[in-house]
């Protein structure tokens, strides 16, 4: 599911909707795609009052809903995922304070920034679930375990130990949890 991002488009949408049901504090309609997208899709369009006029947007769903409602209803559900998501990500990979003054350096920034995500992620889930750092977000993460000072012992191309300094907090459940991702458990 996907909200489009024309206005123009919705307007247009919204002339074609024979239909409008009412959902809370808004108007649900649909309407036949006005693209051909390869696969079955399902066009929603909201009408809403601000400042005394309608205004319109529109959604794309592949989810075969029973009703525009429901529909609406798993759009506005998934909403604050998202944002928690972004703003963890934000915070914990430090995105608000760097910039690339060239086109390409912020592309190629960006893409290091969700390899970056992708690897914490895998982190988390094959090394913390399970263990007291669970609760911790990309933030702390980085901040609190990533950051400790240690080395990582290897003979034969294979993690032998993990030594970590051991006056930091964390630090002999991190080796567990380090030695546990290391080994690919």
């Amino acid at each position: 599911m996907a909200k489009g991002i024309s206005n123009r488009r919705a307007e247009a949408l919204a002339k074609q909707v024979t239909r409008w049901d009412a959902y809370e504090d808004v108007w649900l309609g649909e309407v036949e795609p006005p693209i051909d997208y390869g696969r079955a899709v399902r066009v929603f369009v909201k009408r809403r009052l601000k400042d005394g006029a309608f205004v319109h947007s529109y959604y794309i769903s592949t989810l075969a809903l029973p009703s525009k409602g429901l529909f609406m209803a798993q759009y506005d559900a998934r909403g604050g995922a998202e944002v928690e998501q972004f703003r963890s990500d934000k915070s914990g990979l430090n995105l608000e304070a760097r910039r690339k003054h060239s086109f390409l350096g912020q592309k190629g920034y960006i893409l290091l920034t969700d390899l970056a995500h992708n690897l914490l992620s895998d982190f988390y889930f094959r090394a913390l679930v399970g263990t007291q750092f669970e609760g911790f977000g990309p933030k702390r993460i980085v901040r609190d375990l990533l950051k400790m000072p240690g080395r990582l012992i290897f003979a034969d191309g294979r993690l032998i130990r993990v030594e970590l300094l051991s006056l930091k907090q964390f630090s002999g459940d991190l080796a567990i949890c380090l030695e546990r991702y290391c080994s690919g458990g």
